[in-house]
């Protein structure tokens, strides 16, 4: 508790050393800031936590998540600091229930000097959202892409510990649950928009509404064109960490040295461990 709050009064100090717009000095960021996604969706999903050490692009896509999926009225409270820098490391319960009116009610207890004000900070908003979204994706289908090849490559690997088996498909459960998580976020964060605009209109009427009706459906259509991994419809909700996929099959675990195969038979090359990454 009380390296807790050295670190929260260390960090709080350092957000006064910020540069310009708000954004942390390269200085003070470390590597694997948001390190604590994997293992925490992992927990709460009652699945084995990797020990596996992460690749760039895993995490890459934990930095990139976790814009997204933390709730946009989080991001100027005094312990977002202790979030960005992964000091709580855990989910906060009340990211998981889905609350519509959540955004709605704290824009409008937000003082504003006009009405015009409060439309411009949903669609300022929704806008960095749009932004935002574009490099998660590639990064994510990357992480996705190497997964699939990680599978097919487990049937190759002499001698396959069950320990390397479980490290490495705990490690594709995990960025499937990032990856799951932070679609649900996206529609519930859309849903919220929708329902502050709806607000807005009938309190405060103002042309500036229909900017933001623009910006909202570009939103829209940005996560249905983000959506990948399979399933259902995502309707809003609750976050439940679910895997959206069952696990990989895992080959045959090989107990002790391998043994010499008998030479293949004509043919095409049998597939190897290299082969199956380039898949």
């Amino acid at each position: 508790m009380r390296f807790a709050v050295l670190a929260a009064a260390t960090l709080l100090g350092a957000c006064s050393a910020n540069g310009d717009f708000g954004r942390v000095k390269p200085g003070l960021v470390r590597d694997g800031v948001h390190d604590w996604m994997g293992p925490a969706v992992a927990a709460r999903a009652g699945v084995p936590i990797s020990a596996y050490p992460y690749t760039d692009d895993e995490r890459l896509m934990r930095d990139l998540a976790f814009q997204l999926v933390q709730p946009v009225y989080d991001r100027n409270r005094w312990y977002s600091i202790l979030e960005e820098y992964g000091i709580t490391r855990g989910v906060r319960q009340e990211w998981c229930v889905f609350n519509i009116a959540a955004y709605e009610q704290i824009l409008m207890q937000t003082p504003y000097r006009s009405a015009t004000a409060r439309y411009n900070r949903v669609n300022e908003d929704i806008r960095n959202d749009v932004t935002r979204l574009p490099a998660w994706v590639a990064v994510a289908r990357r992480v996705i892409d190497m997964d699939i090849k990680r599978g097919k490559s487990l049937a190759h690997v002499a001698a396959l510990t069950p320990g390397e088996a479980g490290n490495a498909g705990a490690r594709m459960a995990e960025n499937a649950l990032i990856i799951s998580w932070v679609q649900q976020a996206l529609v519930n964060r859309a849903a919220s928009y929708g329902f502050a605009l709806e607000r807005l209109v009938i309190a405060t009427p103002v042309p500036a509404a229909v900017e933001v009706e623009r910006s909202l459906t570009l939103f829209k259509t940005r996560i249905v064109e983000a959506r990948l991994l399979p399933g259902p419809d995502i309707l809003p909700g609750s976050i439940v960490f679910v895997p959206p996929y069952p696990p990989p099959v895992l080959p045959p675990i090989v107990k002790g040295a391998p043994v010499a195969a008998a030479p293949p038979p004509p043919g095409p090359p049998a597939p190897t461990l290299l082969s199956a990454l380039r898949l």
